[in-house]
């Protein structure tokens, strides 16, 4: 709306053309223009003084990659009014579910040029080797442990951050879907000694992190692309299934598994991430409003996991999968058999003297 100074200073400019054009001698003109130009310097000064200055929002363009009602795009879209709400609107956020600004690739390329603004999606390894750190299996092995390692000013946030940073864009904070466990077809032996073999072929991510994590817990790991699991447990190509959430499990595998062990030795992570280029724009009270915002639904979100993981394990019974439950007291091996995996995870890519520092600080919590 446009202030009420301003409203008189159109009517004022108003107001004197209708006398201009009305004045009939050149003598009157003349007297009547120097005494005007006289009262628009009053009347700018006067304006100036009572309308303040009204600065056009900063708009932010908020990318994910769930689809629209998934819970991590119902957490953007809250972060997104908050956010709004407290920057008295100097901030409005748009957000973008299921990839509309592209995957996670290329949102991190976007953002580091600074024409995608934020973003809440899975970390782009691409981009530096190091930042596979956030899906070393082992590090947590439950809810509570997952919001000491991940909540913001912890050692792991501000690691990823270092490394996001040199980049271009800043991680803010955390987002947790789920933990992941095992899914099979058949009985799993003795599923929390890591030595014992587990009788099962074991479909892993691509990726060293998980394969290596799956031979330390006792399971024979095989590569199948995502496509094609579920025809492969459909048809006993493979056994099992490494690398679910819980969520994803029952609604993507919940015909075929019989079985879901909850190991939970690793997580479904995403990152919320803000453009470096965006975050100049702000002022320092309104960065630490997206800062302490971060920081709530960080939290929130390993609340909400805890709430789906036991929702869908609860439907996975009334389906007739049977579903094991662990403390992490009782996961304590399958955590010390993942951590046993760090230096050779670091040879492979993420770096041995940054595998000892992940181990110094998340090795024995």
């Amino acid at each position: 709306m446009v202030p009420w100074g301003f409203w008189l200073w159109e009517v004022l400019v108003t107001l004197t053309y209708q006398s201009l054009k009305n004045c009939m001698d050149s003598e009157g003109r003349e007297f009547f223009v120097k005494k005007f130009a006289f009262l628009l310097a009053l009347m700018f000064i006067f304006v100036a003084e009572i309308s303040p200055a009204v600065a056009a929002p900063i708009l932010f363009r908020f990318a994910g990659q769930s689809p629209p009602d998934h819970m991590a795009t119902k957490n953007m879209e809250a972060m997104a009014k908050e956010i709004g709400e407290k920057t008295n609107g100097r901030v409005q956020i748009k957000v973008y579910p299921a990839s509309q600004l592209g995957n996670y690739s290329l949102v991190m390329e976007e953002m580091i040029k600074g024409t995608v603004d934020m973003a809440c999606m899975s970390v782009a390894t691409d981009f530096d080797p190091r930042l596979e750190i956030i899906y070393t299996n082992g590090f947590v092995t439950g809810y509570d442990s997952a919001k000491k390692a991940l909540v913001p000013g912890a050692w792991l946030p501000n690691k990823l951050n270092e490394f996001t940073s040199k980049l271009g864009v800043h991680l803010i904070g955390s987002y947790v879907e789920g933990f992941i466990g095992i899914g099979s077809t058949k009985p799993v032996k003795d599923p929390l000694n890591p030595k014992a073999d587990k009788g099962v072929l074991t479909r892993v991510p691509n990726m060293v992190v998980y394969t290596l994590g799956a031979k330390a817990m006792g399971y024979r790991p095989i590569t199948i692309p995502y496509p094609d699991v579920y025809q492969s447990m459909q048809t006993g190509v493979c056994d099992a299934v490494d690398g679910y959430p819980t969520a994803a499990a029952y609604t993507i595998l919940g015909d075929v598994i019989k079985n879901w062990y909850a190991t939970n030795y690793s997580m479904e992570y995403l990152a919320y991430m803000v453009s470096d280029k965006s975050w100049k724009k702000l002022t320092p009270e309104d960065q630490k409003v997206f800062t302490d915002v971060a920081k709530k639904y960080t939290l929130k979100s390993i609340d909400n996991a805890k709430a789906e993981d036991e929702k869908y394990m609860k439907l996975m019974e009334k389906k007739g999968i049977k579903v094991h439950r662990y403390t992490e007291a009782q996961l304590k091996p399958i955590k010390d058999a993942c951590v046993s995996t760090w230096e050779e995870v670091g040879k492979a890519g993420t770096g041995v003297e940054l595998m000892k520092e992940f181990k110094q600080h998340l090795g024995s919590k």
